[in-house]
């Protein structure tokens, strides 16, 4: 049984290290590359060097994960932060307006939280993005479980509501909707590659506050955060490698988006059977795996607005004996 003791740890174990804070006199450097120390990397497809910049805007929702769940996706040398049974994934939907593969959306599912000191770190059950070259860049220089997909996106207008009984407060914090929007509903539906080989993953559904020209409250307060997270150890980047996120956007709550499953009875059409190959049935496993951690527990969405993100050239991870205890728990 999730109870809020368990939401309640998970978030003091993961939220405690992160770098977290209200931006006054002192945002990220976002600057030129001559403020930074920036790394040649042998990317395919001129993504060139690091640090690689994105903006546009996302949607990060937290779910409790079953921890059985999670360890599908995580190193079995790798410690899971875990209470009572479930650790914190969920995913990461962004669209991205400008970046080094140009306009693209992408959708990061976050199996669970793992243990590195003194931090922890996210690892990524999969990650969809509607672009070649972003797909082959997160493959190979960042060590991502990327695949091409389809991203089909339909919006319905919505009838206004009445304000609700904590209306006053969150306007007081900036986190409310502005008398001045306009709602509506988006509804993407997520494909997992091209053609007729495509398969349906699943759908979101979301809702979403359209400002009105001169409007600035409905989009919250400017924070920044320091993401850390690992990959690697694919067939397409063996080695474990560690990276980090740096983000300033503005952000505010909203109501969790909704997930369903495919409209489909046969995923993909046919019977699997025993003379298949293990590389099929375990594609299959992980696609399913990755729905299941979609379909978890939302217990916090937050929205990213004016979203800027600089993520740094991943460094190689050195490797260690495996821990006697492969699972923090609490």
């Amino acid at each position: 049984m999730i109870t809020n003791e368990t939401c309640t740890i998970l978030f003091q174990w993961v939220f405690s290290p992160f770098l977290l804070q209200l931006l006054v006199d002192e945002p990220f450097d976002f600057g030129s590359p001559k403020t930074m120390e920036a790394k040649e990397i042998n990317s395919p497809l001129g993504y060139g060097k690091a640090p690689w910049m994105f903006k546009g805007s996302a949607l990060y929702q937290l779910h409790l994960v079953k921890s059985e769940t999670a360890r599908a996706f995580i190193p079995k040398d790798f410690r899971l932060v875990e209470a009572f049974g479930y650790t914190l994934g969920g995913f990461f939907l962004a669209n991205y307006e400008d970046s080094p593969a140009g306009i693209f959306d992408e959708l990061v599912v976050i199996a669970g939280i793992v243990w590195n000191p003194p931090t922890s770190c996210a690892w990524a059950a999969r990650v969809l993005v509607n672009s070649d070259e972003a797909c082959i860049h997160g493959r190979k220089d960042v060590g991502l479980p990327s695949q091409v997909a389809k991203f089909s996106k339909k919006i319905t207008a919505l009838p206004k509501t009445t304000e609700s009984r904590f209306g006053g407060f969150l306007n007081m914090i900036g986190m409310a909707d502005s008398p001045d929007t306009t709602s509506s509903c988006m509804n993407i539906r997520v494909s997992e590659g091209n053609g007729e080989a495509a398969k349906d993953i699943c759908s979101i559904n979301l809702g979403t506050t359209l400002p009105q020209p001169d409007s600035n409250k409905w989009i919250g307060p400017v924070i920044k955060i320091s993401l850390p997270s690992f990959s690697g150890r694919t067939e397409y980047n063996p080695h474990l490698l560690k990276y980090s996120c740096q983000i300033e956007c503005r952000v505010r709550a909203v109501p969790a988006a909704k997930i369903s499953r495919p409209f489909v009875s046969d995923v993909d059409g046919r019977n699997s059977s025993e003379g298949e190959s293990s590389e099929i049935d375990t594609g299959e496993d992980k696609r399913n795996l990755s729905l299941s951690v979609m379909l978890s527990k939302p217990i916090l969405a937050l929205e990213f607005s004016c979203l800027k993100m600089k993520v740094d050239d991943p460094t190689i991870v050195p490797e260690s004996p495996p821990s006697e205890t492969s699972i923090l728990s609490l």
